[in-house]
């Protein structure tokens, strides 16, 4: 089984990527649904963050306001930096187990794990390859503000983030994402098609 990272800078178009390699019959693990999971009620980081970034961030039933912890965390790198120290170890810990149980249930051809921070977190060291999905700055600052994000706040989140020509330096496979969806699908479809012969062999 080749185990595949998928990454990319926010609103590239590497969520488009996952969809469509799920309905290829890929697996794929979204390692930011792991993050939001963890920090649920009585999950391992979530008194780590409530002791790190204020008891306030809380509703009454202890779960955390997640859109409140990225304004605070983004505005500060120092912040980010300690959410990251907290959130990653256990989000590897997953990604690892995932990918176990993944062989140990027959997948044969490739398997990937979905994350924006796949390089800036280290995970690399455990991958077979990486596809970098990718589309220009302005067309990432466009769509977050498309989403309702600011204006000031979209470039925060993009500079908070791998420059995309460092991530490329990186990737293994890439799907330029700046076009039409029907374009993202293609290249997907073509390296699907690619994947499987590598594997089969």
């Amino acid at each position: 089984m080749l185990k595949l990272g998928l990454t990319g800078g926010i609103a590239s178009g590497k969520s488009a990527v996952a969809g469509v390699l799920r309905e290829l019959g890929f697996a794929v693990l979204d390692a930011d649904s792991i993050s939001h999971r963890l920090m649920e009620p009585g999950q391992p980081a979530q008194e780590e963050i409530l002791r790190e970034f204020g008891p306030d961030l809380a509703d009454t039933s202890g779960r955390i306001d997640r859109r409140k912890l990225a304004a605070i965390a983004f505005a500060d790198p120092d912040k980010l930096t300690h959410l990251n120290a907290i959130l990653h170890p256990l989000v590897e810990q997953a990604m690892l187990l995932q990918f176990d149980a993944w062989q140990r249930s027959g997948v044969r051809d490739a398997a990937f794990v979905e994350a924006a921070l796949l390089i800036e977190a280290g995970f690399t060291k455990y991958l077979d390859g990486l596809v970098v999905a990718f589309c220009s700055p302005d067309q990432q600052r466009e769509r977050l503000v498309a989403r309702g994000m600011s204006e000031v706040e979209a470039l925060r989140r993009i500079a908070a983030q791998l420059p995309i020509n460092e991530k490329l330096r990186h990737a293994t496979y890439t799907i330029d994402c700046s076009d039409s969806l029907e374009s993202t699908r293609s290249q997907v479809v073509s390296l699907a098609v690619k994947l499987r012969k590598q594997s089969s062999r």
